[in-house]
């Protein structure tokens, strides 16, 4: 098999020939057709997080070993089967829930591999992903069926829609009328707005530093839109009409943490999602004043992935906008993102798919 792997942090991807895995027990083996490129890969290529005030997260702490195939919005082929491999048939086209647990655990028995505490599995982060031809799953139960979804778009639902998925059900029971406030514009946000309309909601409002991001927002079906400068809490409260109840920060770095609190009413819920860094500051009575939830969310469960493509196979999501580009060129797309020149997602493709 041929990888486009992390040799050195920060330092160009290389490709890499090593050998085929052959499937033992439950695994089974993907031949990759098509992957996402994640604004979380920046990280591990990056080797961590901005932690604000107490440093920064070494992934290399953590467990990440490089060289690494990155990749983790995974759609493909089965090419081979674990003689303890049930449910799956060779050829099938399947979309790979890549935050694998131990398996073990109280949490993955619920079926919450996400929580994991021990997630040394998860693909495309302490395992090779799907920036490369090929990939071992650790069981079926793992894949969920394409069927005549676009597998680029698949792909992406992998982490960009259960993702935003996820955190929007942490919003609890609201109203459709009552504006949900999303702070990104890039393919978490635009895929956002799909799985917000897709559950009936009708005030979506947008914000970000790219006028051309937003243009792209409001297209895929945001009511309002807010760029993100000057007073950046009046012009969210403003849009929604009065303080937000309802803000999803897809980005949250310490600029869109502070005032997507500062925009929060009464009761309101911030959902904590993206990972550009830094560190928030909490007015300890203000919280209980107004009665706010702070939550993070983080990725999804296979359930969740497994409604979400329920929701696309019935034609309830419209999906982002999806480029594609030849897997090798891989290192350049990331590039690309880095510099925020990539509006919706861009998808590797196998040369062959």
């Amino acid at each position: 098999m041929r990888a486009w792997a992390v040799v050195e942090t920060g330092e160009p991807l290389q490709a890499m020939d090593w050998p085929t895995p052959e499937p033992k027990g439950s695994e089974v083996l993907i031949e990759v057709t098509h992957c996402g490129v994640c604004h979380s890969d920046l990280h591990i290529w990056e080797g961590g997080y901005d932690l604000g005030s107490r440093g920064r997260l070494s992934l290399k702490d953590r467990g990440v070993v490089l060289p690494l195939a990155m990749g983790h919005e995974i759609a493909g082929r089965v090419a081979a089967i674990g003689p303890e491999a049930t449910g799956v048939s060779l050829g099938e086209a399947k979309v790979v829930f890549p935050w694998i647990g131990c398996g073990k655990c109280e949490r993955c028995a619920a079926g919450e591999d996400n929580m994991c505490p021990n997630q040394a599995r998860t693909l495309g982060i302490y395992r090779n992903g799907g920036y490369a031809t090929h990939v071992l799953v650790p069981d079926a139960k793992y894949l969920v069926p394409v069927d005549d979804v676009d597998p680029a778009v698949a792909a992406t639902y992998a982490c960009s829609g259960i993702t935003v998925y996820s955190a929007i059900r942490k919003l609890g029971s609201l109203p459709p009328e009552r504006p949900v406030v999303l702070v990104g514009a890039g393919g978490l946000g635009l895929n956002a707005i799909q799985m917000l309309k897709a559950i009936g909601h009708r005030r979506i409002v947008s914000v970000d530093v790219s006028a051309e991001k937003l243009a792209a927002a409001r297209e895929a079906g945001a009511t309002e839109t807010v760029l993100a400068e000057g007073d950046v809490t009046a012009a969210i409260v403003a849009a929604c009409g009065g303080p937000a109840l309802a803000v999803i920060d897809l980005v949250n770095g310490s600029a869109t943490a502070r005032f997507a609190f500062d925009a929060l009413g009464k009761g309101g819920v911030l959902v904590q999602v993206g990972l550009f860094g830094g560190e928030m500051t909490l007015p300890l009575p203000i919280m209980a004043i107004r009665a706010l939830t702070v939550q993070g969310s983080y990725v999804g469960s296979p359930a969740d992935l497994r409604d979400v493509m329920a929701l696309a196979r019935a034609g309830k999501l419209a999906p982002l906008p999806v480029s594609t580009a030849p897997m090798e060129q891989a290192g350049a797309v990331l590039e690309r993102l880095r510099d925020g020149k990539v509006t919706g997602r861009v998808v590797l493709r196998a040369e062959a798919a």
